[in-house]
Formats: structure tokens, C-alpha cells, sequence
């Protein structure tokens, strides 16, 4: 199974755990994470993703988010197809660099993309049909599905 994780998931595992709803979203992205390294599930990714974890201003955790790539198999390029897929997606409501991560994942032909921003979630609840390529889910609603 091919899956792209978005940069607020690689996130997740270092913010304020304090929060339930974190915490169980954090662990959920920590086992997606360990099927991937035991080669279990594949990890794809994109230059939009290396994009926004060089804007993360917190050098450490830059660090660490960068490690968690390391398992990256595969790699969109930002290309014309890429621009053109998301230009149609944002069409849907997604913001521009959401729009870019679900193109990406279509284009390496994921299985799922995994978000803890509801906001993707929602959109891509409201018009299921159009992303018929990808089923993007929260880490917590994958595991569920998938385990």
C-alpha cells in the first residue's frame, strides 16, 4: 500500500501531546510510521513536502521532521501536471499548498493521503467523487480502516 503522509503529520509525533485529540493522532502517525519502516506499507512524498519543512522555523524540530522523510521512496517533482491537477483541486476549496500535497499523492498514484487538517478531510468528505484517484483520511480514520 502506497501512502503519502502531509507535513502536519510529520509534525504531529512533536506537538503539545497534552491534548487528546494530538495524542491519539500522534500515536496513530507513529504506527503508520513503523508499517513503513518494516516495509509494511510504502512511504512516497514530494518537493512540495522538502518545500514546507524548510519553512519550519524551529531548527530541532526540522531535524526531526526531516528524519521522519528519510523513508521516502518515491518523489513528485513539481511539474506542469502537477500545477494544472492542483489548480483544478483548489477549485474545491483547498488552499493552494493543500491542493499541491493531493496532487502529488495522486500523481504517485497513492493509495492515501493522511492529514490531521480537517479542513482536507471535510473537502474531500463533501466531493468524494471527484478525488475517485485517492482517499485521504486522519491517521486515527486510516488505522481504523486499515488495520
Amino acid at each position: 500500500m502506497r501512502i503519502y503522509l502531509d507535513v502536519c503529520c510529520l509534525n504531529r509525533p512533536f506537538d503539545d501531546q497534552t491534548q487528546e485529540k494530538i495524542h491519539l493522532e500522534a500515536e496513530a502517525v507513529l504506527i503508520i510510521l513503523s508499517n513503513i519502516s518494516s516495509d509494511r506499507w510504502e512511504l512516497v512524498g514530494s518537493d512540495v513536502i522538502d518545500f514546507e519543512i524548510s519553512k519550519i522555523p524551529d531548527k530541532e524540530r526540522k531535524k526531526k521532521v526531516e528524519l521522519l522523510t528519510q523513508k521516502i521512496s518515491k518523489k513528485q517533482q513539481i511539474t506542469t501536471e502537477l500545477i494544472r491537477r492542483a489548480k483544478i483541486i483548489e477549485q474545491k476549496g483547498i488552499k493552494p499548498l493543500d491542493a499541491l500535497h493531493i496532487a502529488s499523492a495522486e500523481l504517485l498514484q497513492s493509495d492515501y493521503m493522511i492529514t490531521t487538517d480537517n479542513e482536507i478531510v471535510k473537502n474531500y468528505q463533501k466531493y468524494i467523487e471527484f478525488f475517485e484517484k485517492i482517499k485521504i483520511y486522519n491517521p486515527i480514520l486510516f488505522l481504523t480502516e486499515v488495520l
